[in-house]
């Protein structure tokens, strides 16, 4: 197992945007594509957001396209999610992980491995 570790989640409001980090030595240098998934309240959990690991094919939920961009810096064993124009609906709890991607269909590659995830609240 990698630690996984999230951050950058905060209460905002709707409209607004945040940025979330995670640091995840050895998932991001080791050739796994990664990505991003949330659990919203009374759901399960989804992926939202999938990066290759060369950074070159990056794949979006509907939920989140055209909103939030994916993006990694692998020299810093970094991961990124730049979230815009947020809504109530992506209120969550926010992950990241290594993923598998089929266009939308975003799935996690190592299910077992999970950091604690970061919140984020948007209120109107």
């Amino acid at each position: 197992r990698v630690k996984l570790v999230e951050s950058g989640g905060a209460s905002v409001q709707a409209g607004g945007s945040l940025r979330l980090s995670c640091g995840a030595p050895g998932l991001t240098s080791d050739g796994y594509a990664m990505g991003w998934f949330r659990q919203r309240p009374g759901k399960e959990r989804e992926g939202i957001a999938c990066l290759s690991w060369s950074g070159e094919r990056a794949y979006y939920g509907d939920s989140v396209k055209g909103r939030f961009t994916i993006s990694r810096d692998t020299a810093e064993n970094s991961l990124y999610l730049q979230m815009n124009s947020l809504q109530n609906e992506d209120t969550a709890m926010y992950y990241c992980a290594a993923c598998s991607a089929l266009a939308s269909h975003i799935i996690p590659a190592l299910p077992d491995n999970w950091g604690q995830g970061t919140q984020v609240t948007v209120s109107e």
